[in-house]
């Protein structure tokens, strides 16, 4: 919030309509609920099931709405947005652990919460971006807030930890940011598609810094991506 207060003052960015500021307000709120949705279900419940399940929602949402507002995209485009889709669920699958209840409720509100969050972020009008972004992490913090007193939930980070939860805002908030940028630049389901291939990045990662095994589903999900990514470019370049 801080580093987006001060670029919005770096950029002289105009402060934003009253309705900007609630529409972002709403979308932090929301998106924070699908967050901790989805991280109580992948807590509780199946990885395998609760991480495609949240991501394939959360990306069909937007896509919908995109179409819906602006008609359907080129063909390309449309193969595209299957194949990310596709991507999406290949690389977020995990084997499944016994016993452990599915947790397709949390990943439905999950996905529900990322896909309304990405579709009222959509609607932020061009040129307003630090200011939303202010409104959305101050909404997204006083829900988190609320859930800490209602549950009487520990709150305090560690000194160990705080550098790398600081690193994670930044991140996020980056994220936020470009992904605003990308809608207010062109269609609403090509920029929540290509933002919902996150789960490729984080099994990259995983892959070159935790040395972890690359399963068959994993490598065809990256290819996948590569496919979506080079369709979706192809066809909103033509």
């Amino acid at each position: 919030m801080v580093l987006a207060l001060g670029l919005a003052f770096a950029f002289a960015e105009p402060v934003p309509a009253a309705s900007s500021i609630v529409l972002a307000g709403a979308a932090g709120a929301v998106g924070v609920i699908g967050i901790l949705a989805l991280y109580q279900g992948l807590a509780v419940g199946r990885m395998g099931v609760v991480a495609p399940v949240t991501g394939v929602i959360g990306a069909s949402l937007p896509v919908v709405v995109g179409i819906a507002r602006e008609g359907p995209p080129a063909l390309s485009v449309l193969l595209g947005i299957g194949l990310a889709l596709t991507a999406v669920v290949l690389v977020s699958r995990v084997p499944g652990h016994d016993g452990r209840r599915s947790g397709i409720e949390f990943a439905l509100a999950g996905g529900l919460g990322i896909g309304v969050f990405n579709v009222l972020i959509g609607g932020l009008p061009e040129g307003e971006v630090f200011y939303p972004l202010v409104a959305m992490k101050i909404a997204s913090g006083v829900v988190i807030a609320a859930i800490v007193l209602a549950g009487r939930r520990p709150w305090r980070v560690s000194r160990t930890l705080l550098p790398m939860a600081l690193l994670v805002g930044v991140l996020d908030m980056g994220g936020n940011a470009f992904y605003v940028l990308a809608s207010q630049a062109g269609r609403l389901d090509v920029a929540a598609t290509l933002a919902s291939l996150y789960p490729v990045t984080t099994v990259l990662l995983a892959i070159a810094v935790l040395r972890e095994r690359v399963t068959g589903g994993h490598a065809l999900g990256i290819l996948a991506a590569g496919a979506a990514i080079a369709l979706i470019t192809s066809g909103t370049a033509a």
